[in-house]
């Protein structure tokens, strides 16, 4: 039955009870535990991952570089936990404000592009003349008649 479900889930992901077991698991375990399993993890990953991991973002990728090279200077692991905690919370602010940041230029934009186009057509109905006897045309103004040109085969 493992030989099947091992098939089946060939470049799928995990299923979700057995990520539920492995998560059980860790919550026994101390950080120094845990940090031990990531390592396999990263071993296992390495060989044997049937598809790309999922993508993290570039604070994400920060954060870990900083809890690796923390861990590879020999920091007990009780430190490298407090110090990723704060760094943590320090991303989640900028998270925060990143988020209302990109709220604000999204308006901005969308304030942009209304005042362009207003000032587009504005632009247009300036340089457009207006056709003569057209109802749009502007009140009291008349068009100059056309000059007087002699036939032609006159002499």
């Amino acid at each position: 039955m493992r030989a099947a479900n091992a098939s089946a889930g060939a470049g799928e992901s995990m299923n979700s009870n057995l990520r539920d077991r492995i998560l059980r698991k860790l919550d026994t375990l101390s950080d120094e535990r845990g940090y031990q399993i990531l390592d396999y993890a990263d071993f296992l990953e390495s060989k044997y991952a049937e598809k790309a991991p999922t993508p993290v973002s570039l604070l994400q990728r920060f954060t870990d570089g900083v809890e690796d090279r923390l861990r590879t200077g020999g920091v007990a692991a009780s430190t490298v936990v407090e110090t990723m905690g704060l760094l943590n919370r320090a991303a989640g602010v900028l998270g925060g404000v990143a988020a209302a940041g990109m709220s604000v230029a999204s308006d901005v934009a969308n304030v942009g592009i209304a005042v362009a186009s207003e000032v587009g057509s504005t632009a247009q109905r300036i340089v457009t003349p207006p056709t003569p006897g057209a109802a749009g045309g502007v009140p009291g103004t008349a068009t100059p008649p056309a000059p007087d040109r002699p036939a032609e085969g006159a002499a």
